[in-house]
């Protein structure tokens, strides 16, 4: 078995170099995975822009119509924090279907992974930290009018809270959102997800991947999913500039392989989304972003 990957070439587009979202890393992930021998022609999958029934599903028609026109306000503009192009639009409305894409191959597979998402800050009706539209909550809401499908867990492991999708899976039946972030960090204003576990400044490898595991228990024990939608953010890197705990890359490692393992163990399906990560090496951290490819392979086809 080879594991479904996600991915679309305008993931990545011309964007200004030092702008401090790193919008190439997407190329580069894909170009690392292409080195590694986990992505071929044979397991890749590319997703079409976003059904329009989808996006409304989740998100305001008229902010999204705005936002594909250019045509937010100068605030509102701000609250995005990426220079409006056409490529920043296309790869709006794509990255959401290559979760959703992740999920449908999940359920078919057991596990795939996109090269993308995890934009888990935007809201019902305006953007927040670099995140334009919401792909978890969009994935899930998709996922629950499917047939078979009535309970979903978004397992978010991105250094910071993902508070829009606390906020737009909040009232939703089936829906069951888990954060565990930095508690002094993005976003200051937090919301409620059905279980957050806000971690102190500075934690190592040895406390995460322990609150890590519990956790996961705990959620799967509260939820009793159907699928998984596991964001593995690498924001949680010691070296990162916007993380502020202190976990190592093995580290990072270990927490994929207990959470993928955990989830094959009891044959729950997982989509899994790259989530945050900022260094500006670039090559780091797409290479970083590998990591839970690497062992999705790994828990599931024993590569």
């Amino acid at each position: 078995m080879t594991i479904p990957i996600v991915h679309h070439p305008d993931y990545s587009f011309p964007f200004p170099q030092k702008h401090r979202f790193p919008m190439e890393k997407f190329g580069l992930l894909a170009e690392y995975m292409r080195s590694t021998g986990l992505l071929t022609r044979r397991n890749s999958f590319r997703p079409a822009p976003c059904r329009q029934g989808w996006l409304t599903q989740t998100h305001c028609p008229d902010y999204l119509a705005r936002f594909a026109q250019g045509r937010l306000t100068a605030r509102e503009q701000r609250q995005v924090n990426l220079p409006w192009s056409t490529g920043l639009v296309r790869r709006t409305f794509l990255a959401p279907s290559g979760t959703v894409l992740a999920a449908q191959l999940a359920l078919k597979h057991g596990i795939a992974c996109h090269l993308a998402g995890g934009t888990h800050h935007a809201h019902f009706d305006y953007a927040s930290g670099f995140c334009i539209l919401n792909d978890l909550a969009i994935a899930a809401n998709v996922l629950l009018g499917q047939e078979g499908i009535n309970r979903v867990l978004v397992f978010d492991l991105d250094v910071h809270q993902g508070d829009g999708t606390a906020a737009l899976l909040a009232n939703t039946p089936g829906a069951f959102t888990c954060s565990i972030h930095c508690e002094r960090n993005f976003p200051f204003e937090k919301q409620l997800s059905h279980l957050d576990v806000a971690l102190p400044d500075g934690m190592g490898d040895e406390d995460y991947l322990a609150v890590v595991h519990e956790t996961l228990k705990q959620a799967l024990a509260l939820s009793k999913p159907d699928i998984a939608l596991y964001d593995a953010g690498v924001d949680v890197y010691e070296g990162d500039p916007l993380g502020k705990l202190n976990i190592s890359e093995q580290g990072i490692r270990q927490r994929d392989r207990l959470v993928l393992g955990e989830l094959k163990r009891r044959g729950i399906p997982v989509a899994t989304v790259i989530g945050g990560g900022y260094d500006d090496n670039r090559a780091n951290l797409a290479r970083r972003h590998g990591i839970v490819v690497e062992e999705a392979c790994r828990v599931f086809t024993g590569s």
